[in-house]
């Protein structure tokens, strides 16, 4: 499968779980209910892609690209977005000793559009930029897993 095929997958398979709801620390393998790490991962076990459990431990796994956060306009279908929300967990073994918070992860789908599983709000799709506005969510770090061949 090449990237594009498995980012239009993940794609199809988020847009797929939309009003799903949500459940703080969902089961693992669940499909009934998800938090943002248990969509994220789900999605990704369906190209066959192994994610940890928590937001946390997803941005700070050493597979794929850190990207550069002052250009989000270049985030692309299939990155993951990481983010500093409501609540929070950090690692000092994580992030080459940088600070980073992060409490919520989020699929871009298209330019400034995201599917992620919100609390209070299950499954949606959201502009990245509406989401962002919320003095909770603040982008920390994004990653492109999926490297264009």
């Amino acid at each position: 499968m090449t990237t594009e095929e498995k980012v239009d997958q993940l794609i199809k398979l988020a847009h797929d779980q939309i009003a799903k709801p949500y459940q703080y620390a969902a089961q693992e393998g669940s499909i009934e209910a998800f938090d943002c790490s248990s969509f994220i991962q789900y999605l990704f076990q369906q190209i066959d892609i192994s994610l940890p459990r928590s937001a946390l431990l997803q941005a700070g796994q050493s597979d794929g690209q850190e990207l550069d956060l002052s250009s989000i306009n270049n985030f692309q279908a299939g990155d993951l977005v990481f983010m500093r929300s409501d609540t929070g967990h950090y690692r000092d073994d994580l992030f080459a000793g940088r600070a980073i918070d992060i409490g919520h992860v989020a699929l871009m789908t298209g330019p400034d559009e995201i599917i992620h599983a919100k609390s209070g709000r299950g499954v949606i799709k959201q502009k990245l930029s509406e989401l962002i506005s919320d003095p909770h969510y603040k982008i920390v770090l994004a990653k492109r897993l999926l490297k264009s061949v």
